[in-house]
């Protein structure tokens, strides 16, 4: 697949075994992962492992939309990588940078053709700032 590759990334105030587990764990998935205060994220399934399959329901509070983000894993070394594939063939790598005390987080993702890249990568990073609220916050 021959398509333009996105960077998204922030640093996290938490150790890098909080990041992952809070990147990681379906319930506190929920708690984060969504764009703005519009959405939620209702439900959260991961199996975490080579082959395993990632899936989060996302909402709008109002119920006017929703859909299900799903993925298999291709690679995973915990406390460091992440590489899925989306449904639709484009793949998503996420590493995690140890920082003596902070981790930063590094998404590259393949962009999809029918929205504008800097909606896309808008919109992931949203969704990363939103987990790094998060995170530093619980």
């Amino acid at each position: 697949m021959n398509t333009q590759k996105v960077t998204i990334e922030a640093t996290i105030a938490a150790n890098t075994e909080q990041v992952w587990n809070y990147y990681t764990s379906p319930e506190h998935i929920t708690g984060w992962n969504f764009a703005n205060e519009e959405w939620y994220c209702p439900s959260a399934e991961n199996d975490l492992k080579v082959g395993g399959k990632y899936k989060a329901r996302m909402e709008a509070k109002d119920g006017s939309f929703g859909f299900d983000f799903e993925a298999v894993y291709d690679e995973v070394i915990p406390l460091k990588k992440i590489t899925y594939t989306l449904e639709d063939g484009r793949v998503v790598t996420t590493d995690f940078e140890d920082l003596n005390g902070s981790t930063k987080v590094s998404t590259v993702f393949d962009a999809e053709t029918e929205n504008d890249i800097e909606m896309q990568r808008n919109g992931w990073q949203a969704i990363l700032n939103n987990f790094k609220k998060y995170t530093e916050t619980n």
